[in-house]
């Protein structure tokens, strides 16, 4: 196992080990940018509305960058690692939320929250990478956009209006936290990455960890520089 990917080729991260991190980061931006674009109303009229619509447009934006920015080769594990992904990121009822509307955009927040808390990834990069590599400067980018994103959820699901089912927010959260996780790291195992602490975030926002009441107070989420 190694902290880092590589060996490099040519001074250049691998294109497949390029290939499969932007796989895995377009597979779950891409899901997320989806169900953004359906949950979003024609007209906004919450302040979480507007988040929600901001952070659709950056997904975009992502997801353009990783396309443009990676070098792309043949990677036969793709087409069963994708179906996988994408099984996983399919909405799921929220349980105890009567309105289902309500528990899709639980779900949805939730699974953002996780998508850009969980996953750091400019901490795969190399020790003294160069920092004008066009891969290097998409992986920080991503990270450095999430750490903004985050509060996009973080409005939604501390908000006023899920007090009466903050506990079924707090497991959604743990859910997709969990989900989210264990597949970027099994993704990571693959291409023997040690995933020992290094590539995941531990938000403050973490479902298992508080009682529901602590959760609805907390002001803010801890962002640890990459």
């Amino acid at each position: 196992m190694k902290a880092f990917l590589g060996p490099l080729e040519n001074g250049r991260i691998p294109a497949l080990q390029q290939t499969r991190v932007s796989a895995f980061l377009m597979s779950a931006h891409g899901a997320l940018a989806g169900q953004l674009g359906v949950a979003l109303p024609a007209s906004l009229h919450h302040g979480w509305q507007v988040e929600m619509h901001s952070q659709y447009c950056r997904e975009m934006e992502i997801l353009s960058l990783l396309g443009r920015a990676t070098s792309w080769i043949p990677d036969p594990a793709l087409g069963f690692l994708i179906w996988q992904w994408q099984l996983a990121w399919v909405p799921r009822p929220i349980s105890g939320v009567a309105d289902r509307m309500q528990g899709m955009l639980i779900d949805l927040a939730a699974f953002g929250h996780a998508l850009h808390a969980v996953i750091r990834p400019a901490a795969l990069l190399p020790e003294s990478y160069p920092d004008d590599d066009p891969f290097a400067l998409a992986m920080r980018r991503v990270e450095f956009e999430s750490g903004r994103l985050m509060q996009a959820q973080i409005l939604f699901l501390k908000g006023p209006e899920l007090v009466p089912v903050r506990d079924a927010v707090a497991s959604a959260v743990e859910r997709r936290h969990a989900q989210v996780r264990d597949l970027w790291q099994n993704m990571l195992h693959a291409m023997e990455i040690d995933t020992s602490g290094r590539h995941a975030l531990v938000p403050a926002y973490q479902a298992a960890a508080r009682p529901a009441e602590a959760i609805a107070a907390q002001p803010s989420v801890a962002i640890r520089e990459p």
